[in-house]
């Protein structure tokens, strides 16, 4: 009997110091989280929900080691404004807890060693507080270097890391060799691997057995062969782009009346065109279809009008060409797409500014839509 008490008083204070342990951490964490709330309203203009939701994210990860206004001068002084401080802290919570000498510091360093601006590691920073998660002696310094002899010049590997910057985060060195020496197997060239990886740097860190599924779509399903012009394209595009995702989007085609063939043809003679979003196709397809009349032949013989951007270069250069010949004021007859075609500059000395004086409407309405 005796025993049985001794266990049962022992199960009581074990009961007791394990409550009073809770809630001393309980609490703890509780004081923790009011501090961390009041800081994140006060120094960054979190509404207290705001606050308090991001809060919640850290509060029991060794709360002792907050010094959340040391991480914000920091980013302060990287040239962070308030608001992209708040966007990059809502995004990943946990970078309050870094600490700036030993987790933050160095990685910026490194970017700036490459030439980056401010600008340039604002927008870095403040889009992917990921980057901050990795050790620089692990990823951060090995990718940069593995990069630059990969590239040979500092201003490709800006280039590439400005295009996603998330390439960084992965172990370069292992994972894109395999996938360059397949590239290079089925006969791309360093300046199709090279273009490939400004396109979009992560195709590169993907498992060679997702890069060889993409290839086999490309070339059996798409019939886009290796010596094809298109053939780079076909890679990244259908890269992004799961069958279902693009079935979507031929329904899209099929919805205007194109048949199977011509959608087929059209995958075959540009591929990305199908890199746009599904709204940005069927506004497209409803301005060249219902607004100009085009028939599906027509677009498929001229699939470039799908690559550009329909507001700021084909509806502008469309209404342009309309004001300027109800006014009669040139006598050259051009297709719209061959001025689409046009670079920006070659535009604007032949449709624009000539007619500055004449008709500032043209002038005024090609500087909205191009801002």
């Amino acid at each position: 009997m005796s025993g049985f008490r001794n266990n049962g008083v022992m199960h009581l204070l074990y009961i007791y110091r394990f409550r009073f342990h809770a809630f001393y951490s309980t609490a703890a964490a509780d004081s923790h989280t009011k501090h961390l709330v009041e800081t994140l309203v006060n120094s960054l203009g979190f509404s207290t929900e705001e606050a308090i939701s991001t809060s919640v994210k850290v509060s029991r990860l060794r709360p002792r080691k907050y010094k959340p206004l040391l991480v914000f001068n920091f980013f302060e002084k990287s040239g962070l404004d308030k608001t992209h401080i708040k966007k990059l802290v809502s995004s990943v919570p946990a970078l309050m807890l870094c600490d700036v000498n030993k987790h933050l510091k160095p990685k910026i360093e490194v970017l700036q060693e490459l030439g980056f601006s401010v600008s340039d590691l604002v927008q870095i920073i403040s889009n992917s507080g990921k980057f901050f998660t990795t050790r620089v002696d692990c990823y951060t310094r090995p990718n940069v270097d593995y990069l630059r002899k990969l590239l040979g010049n500092d201003d490709s590997v800006v280039k590439i890391i400005k295009r996603n910057h998330m390439v960084l985060a992965y172990a370069l060195h292992e994972v894109m060799p395999p996938n360059i020496s397949f590239l290079q197997n089925i006969g791309l060239s360093c300046v199709d691997i090279e273009k490939l990886m400004f396109w979009n740097p992560v195709l590169l860190v993907q498992k060679t057995e997702w890069l060889e599924n993409v290839v086999s779509r490309v070339e059996k399903k798409y019939h886009i062969s290796r010596g094809c012009p298109m053939f780079l394209y076909g890679i990244y595009a259908l890269a992004s782009l799961k069958e279902s995702t693009l079935e979507k989007k031929f329904g899209i085609f099929r919805s205007f009346g194109w048949s199977d063939s011509d959608i087929f043809t059209l995958v075959q003679k540009h591929p990305a065109c199908f890199s746009k979003s599904e709204d940005k196709l069927k506004n497209a397809l409803s301005f060249f279809m219902k607004e100009l009349g085009y028939e599906s032949n027509y677009l498929v013989s001229h699939p470039t009008f799908f690559t550009y951007s329909l507001e700021k270069r084909i509806m502008l250069r469309h209404n342009i060409l309309k004001l300027v010949s109800q006014k009669k004021l040139t006598n050259c007859s051009r297709s719209l797409y061959t001025v689409v075609l046009w670079s920006e500059l070659k535009f604007l000395e032949s449709y624009v500014l000539p007619f500055k004086d004449e008709m500032p409407e043209v002038y005024d309405l090609y500087v909205k839509c191009r801002s």
